[in-house]
This record gives C-alpha cells, structure tokens and sequence, in this order.
C-alpha cells in the first residue's frame, strides 16, 4: 500500500504531518492493506491563511485492487482533527464495501482478492 501526502501552499507539509498521515493510514487501514493499492491525502487550508473554523480540509483516496477509487473530505479548525475524522469516515465506507465485495464473492478469504 503506497501512501502519499499533498498539501496546499497554506498548509505545512513537513515532516511530521507525513508521519502523522503514514501512522494513522498503517494503523487505520492496515488490516486492509492487502486489499488497497494506493492511498492518496490531500490537505487544504479553504480559508487561504484567515482565522476560521473548520477552514482545514483533508480529503483521502483510496484505491482498492480491481475497484473504482473511493473519496472522503472531512472539515475541522486543525489538519489532525480534519485527517482523524477523515481516516474514520474512510474506515467505514471501506468496510461498506469490502462487506459487499466479500458477500458478491463468498468463500474467498478477505485480503486476498486479486
């Protein structure tokens, strides 16, 4: 599972934001890591530098093997809070479709589709 961390030019994208995204991303959705190819985290500041709440942005993609991409944006007044809430919200639309994959394709082992 690859991961990669883009930001806009309002947002730091140093070394401990890249940690932060690469732990929660292992932690999160390693137990799926057989089932995704690349995880891609954008991080935008839509207030462009002003003071305001919920003005950061993350947005992750998530590219399953052998499915269509999928997307969740979560907003919050810090890049972590805005990435947490982000990770849980991927959690449960993976495990949505996972769930069904799994039920379309019974008896085939979960983390080994191909």
């Amino acid at each position: 599972m690859q991961i990669q961390v883009n930001t806009d030019n309002n947002v730091d994208s140093g070394d401990q934001l890249t940690k932060l995204v690469e732990d929660g991303i292992e932690m999160a959705l390693g137990p799926q890591s057989m089932r995704i190819t690349r995880v891609d985290v954008h991080f935008g500041d839509e207030s462009a530098g002003r003071a305001t709440e919920a003005d950061m942005k993350c947005m992750i993609e998530v590219r399953p093997a052998s499915h269509e991409p999928v997307v969740v944006t979560d907003h919050a007044s810090t890049t972590e809070e805005a990435f947490h809430g982000a990770v849980d919200k991927m959690q449960h639309l993976l495990a949505s479709l996972f769930g069904k994959l799994d039920d379309r394709h019974p008896g085939q082992p979960s983390g080994k589709r191909s």
